[in-house]
């Protein structure tokens, strides 16, 4: 290389070093704010695989408007042709959709119905404001009948609107923009088309002392757990009597908490952390001692995927297992043998070909535009929890995806739809829509992090990242729909919501699956 060369390329080697020293050092504070969470008696597990293989494809031939590229790819050309308007199938079609006003982040379902989560201050703006009722006895033609308006359920639900079947209840707190607290409220769904309000007095004419994002119930629906963000802040709310919800216990876990999953006995919780999963022994709670403790009894970390979702506990010939759900960089699905706890075994993963390392720059490409999510699980609920058979989750941009969960080494795609993008959808369209409120932004960046790993590892070309979308900084557009919401199965049904689409009623073909006679939807 000549002196002049030379010295031109010097500024592009400097940048590129003090890129990838940036990328580095936010890696490790991540997971070292993870680690350093966990107590020493509490064993701390790292995985440190990155998985460079996707989950094998669905076979689609038949479907006229499959995907034709990358495995969940909807690349920056469909979006800005319009081809992403039309949608993509591969074994499922739409039965029956509803619009409304958007679908929020998290809804939830029972008997004929479901219950759209609210997004503040969007949902204050329609004519029933409120987590919107929706009937679906004919999924062919499922239709809006009311709203529940209660200060939890206009103050936003984000993710904390979940139902109990055993106790047929439902139950959300107030969570204007990613943190929030104080107002809750409990319903009795027994006739689901009108919910009872069950507390009038706690947690929603007086607000009751915890702080949310996530929320939800033990599997026996005496205990509603309410979990913040940072600093990781956790709370039991005792509902044995739901018309007089209590606080029973709170306390910090970690430096950022998520979502969760609870054990059928209610006696463990997996807690989602910034880079993995924490293990609480929650006994005491359930068991209502007098002054209860919630040890901490382990962490599993691993480096691809950050911000963990929720965690699924199931069980494959009776021995314990987790599923659980990375939220940002492209982690995918994880499955974990934690027959014993303290010594997890790493089981399968499961990753669309657009989570690859190699791939990220493609998937950074194609997500320009689209606002912060790209192309990740959110998610998930199997179709039971004992030897489960299929798994349905919510994909971001890239639809709902359902898996063959049967045999763990063998697991395998077999179908998914991704819902056609509203076209030059507005707040004023679509004010319950998250898509539509974060569009102000045009850059995915919650890839930024797993991008960089790949960069640093030579997976992926900076060159590569650059498209027809890369100057849509600020301001986004609605060329995908965002799927956030469980897939909640019924028979060869799956019941959901997206952002901008608001509720689909789907068809799986009953070519590639066949409801177990013990169906039950669960989400953990």
């Amino acid at each position: 290389m000549s002196g002049d060369l030379m010295m031109r390329a010097l500024p592009r080697l400097r940048t590129r070093r003090r890129l990838r020293l940036t990328i580095a050092v936010a890696v490790i504070a991540v997971t070292l704010a993870a680690a350093f969470a966990v107590p020493a008696q509490a064993a701390t597990h790292y995985f440190p695989d990155i998985s460079e293989k996707s989950v094998a494809e669905a076979d689609c031939a038949s479907d006229v408007l499959r995907e034709k590229g990358l495995q969940g790819d909807v690349s920056a050309e469909d979006r800005n042709s319009g081809r992403s308007r039309l949608g993509y199938r591969c074994n499922m079609s739409a039965l029956g959709h509803v619009r409304a006003s958007g679908g929020g982040i998290v809804s939830a379902t029972f008997d004929h119905c479901s219950y759209t989560g609210s997004l503040f201050p969007g949902t204050n703006l329609v004519p029933q404001p409120g987590v919107q009722v929706v009937d679906v006895a004919n999924p062919r033609s499922p239709r809006v009948v009311g709203s529940l308006a209660e200060p939890a359920m206009r103050g936003g639900t984000w993710e904390t609107l979940k139902v109990n079947k055993q106790r047929k209840l439902l139950a959300a707190t107030s969570v204007p923009l990613l943190w929030g607290g104080g107002f809750f409220s409990v319903y009795d769904i027994s006739d689901c088309e009108h919910p009872k309000l069950l507390n009038r007095g706690p947690g929603t004419a007086t607000p009751l002392p915890f702080t949310s994002h996530e929320g939800g119930f033990s599997p026996d629906g005496r205990t509603y757990w309410a979990s913040g963000i940072f600093p990781g802040h956790l709370t039991a709310i005792d509902i044995a009597d739901p018309a007089a919800p209590r606080v029973i216990w709170q306390g910090l876990h970690s430096f950022l908490g998520h979502g969760f999953g609870i054990t059928p006995d209610g006696n463990r919780m997996y807690l989602s952390n910034a880079a993995g999963v924490t293990v609480l022994d929650i006994s005491a709670v359930q068991r209502r001692a007098p002054y209860p403790q919630v040890p901490h009894v382990a962490a599993y970390l691993w480096p691809d995927g950050q911000v963990n979702q929720h965690t699924i506990p199931v069980t494959y010939g009776g021995r314990p297992h987790i599923v659980t759900i990375d939220e940002l960089g492209s982690g995918g699905v994880k499955f974990f043998d934690v027959t014993s706890v303290n010594k997890p075994r790493y089981v399968a993963q499961i990753k669309l070909e657009i989570n690859l390392p190699r791939n990220l720059d493609t998937n950074l490409r194609s997500s320009m535009g689209g606002s912060v999510f790209s192309s990740n699980p959110h998610y998930c609920a199997v179709d039971r929890p004992t030897n489960p058979t299929a798994l349905a989750c919510s994909w971001e941009s890239s639809g709902i995806r359902v898996f063959d969960i049967r045999d763990t080494t063998k697991i395998r795609e077999i179908g998914y739809f991704n819902p056609p993008a509203q076209k030059n959808a507005t707040v004023a369209d679509l004010p319950n829509s998250p898509h539509v409120l974060a569009s102000v932004s045009g850059v995915p960046a919650v890839e930024f992090l797993s991008f960089g790993m790949a960069v640093l590892n030579g997976r992926v070309s900076l060159a590569d990242t650059i498209g027809p979308r890369t100057g849509m900084v600020v301001g986004g557009d609605m060329a995908t729909d965002w799927c956030l919401s469980p897939p909640e199965w019924r028979g060869n049904q799956l019941w959901t919501t997206c952002a901008d689409g608001g509720f689909y009623a789907l068809q799986l073909s009953p070519k590639v699956y066949t409801p177990p006679a013990d169906q039950d939807s669960h989400i953990g």
